[in-house]
């Protein structure tokens, strides 16, 4: 399937995404294990609620770095996330 801008996307069940102190970092956790985000992957993710497109998604991002041409990173991002089958199409 292809990720659109107007696309709502939310977290797998069986995944959480949280902020976690001691990692200083957002991390996705699962049943196996869990896996540390870098910051720009978490300020996506942390986005990705059920409720926002990819538009809003990426507009939000954008304005968290200054107003950066994040589109393309962003759509990159989700598609990988989206294959890995962290996120699904609400």
């Amino acid at each position: 399937m292809e990720l659109k801008n107007e696309t709502i996307l939310e977290i797998v069940p069986t995944f959480r995404v949280q902020w976690e102190e001691v990692q200083n970092c957002y991390v996705v956790l699962y049943p196996e294990g869990m896996v540390k985000l870098s910051q720009s992957a978490g300020e996506i993710m942390k986005r990705v609620d059920g409720k926002k497109s990819i538009s809003d998604i990426i507009m939000d991002v954008s304005a968290t770095f200054d107003g950066a041409d994040v589109n393309e990173d962003v759509m990159k991002f989700l598609e990988v996330v989206y294959g890995n089958g962290w996120i699904r199409v609400k």
